[in-house]
């Protein structure tokens, strides 16, 4: 729903236990079965807890919601839609590195680690369903499988992790106190980078990339004219592949999933003009 953007990410860090002393160590001598068992397990429980007592779960009998896509009579003009696929999309690959370090292969760290964040995620769902104010929504569950599997493929094939990321841009304001679901000033958007097309790679043109985004705005107000849908396309910086060549690889990988403000321009078109 709404108000959980990024929270999925935030409840593996919750789940995962302390690499610390004795426990520690305890943790790391279990066989790589158990440790994928216990923090989908782990996930799981918290979001139980944390469900009832913040999200009124099971307060009342099952439904459903239809919510639409990107329409304008839309709760989110569709942004919301974007959340749940990106951090799906961004949750396997956290779980797949993770499962990979524990000793994986490749496909099966790609596999289990897709099935997780669709798992996780469509647990909350089926919370909601139980919940009074909200409901299992269709839309939501199509779009957190559309993420997994994306994540998956993004995982499992590095020429399309070369040439293609999937990335939120957000700049805080704190108007909103919860940046999980400040749609207001979230943009989600397709980088095309220059630096994985093997004719250029090897040229300066290996920073620059294209994007192709959308965002929705004034749906904070409900205020029905102030409600705009945008598409844009954009020319910018590849940051990732700077930090790489920088020899900066935790941020090469973070700039592979956020996109960083005015590091690019571009043009815009609002939807229903």
């Amino acid at each position: 729903m709404l108000r959980r953007l990024l929270i999925a990410p935030l409840l593996l860090t919750l789940a995962l236990p302390a690499a610390a002393g004795s426990w520690g160590e305890q943790w790391d001598a279990l066989p790589k079965e158990r440790k994928l068992l216990y923090t989908n397990a782990g996930m799981a429980a918290f979001i139980t807890l944390w469900g009832v007592t913040q999200w009124d779960y099971f307060q009342s009998s099952p439904k459903t919601s239809s919510e639409g896509w990107f329409g304008q009579d839309t709760s989110e003009g569709g942004a919301d839609k974007l959340g749940h696929a990106y951090t799906s999309h961004l949750l396997t690959n956290i779980l797949a590195s993770k499962y990979h370090k524990w000793g994986y292969e490749t496909d099966q760290a790609g596999l289990y680690g897709a099935l997780s964040a669709f798992g996780v995620q469509a647990f909350m769902e089926v919370g909601d369903s139980f919940s009074g104010k909200y409901g299992f929504s269709y839309e939501d569950f199509i779009a957190n499988g559309v993420g997994a599997l994306y994540g998956y493929y993004y995982w499992r094939y590095p020429a399309l992790a070369e040439k293609v990321d999937f990335r939120i841009e957000y700049a805080p304001t704190f108007e909103n106190g919860d940046v999980f679901t400040d749609y207001e000033h979230h943009k989600y958007l397709l980088a095309f980078k220059f630096s994985g097309v093997d004719r250029i790679k090897d040229t300066p043109l290996r920073f620059l990339e294209l994007h192709g985004g959308y965002y929705a705005r004034g749906y904070d107000d409900r205020i029905a004219a102030n409600e705009r849908r945008q598409l844009y396309v954009g020319i910018g910086l590849n940051l990732s592949e700077l930090a790489e060549s920088a020899s900066l690889p935790r941020l090469s990988t973070f700039f592979k999933f956020y996109q960083t403000p005015y590091t690019y321009v571009s043009t815009r078109h609002r939807l229903g003009d």
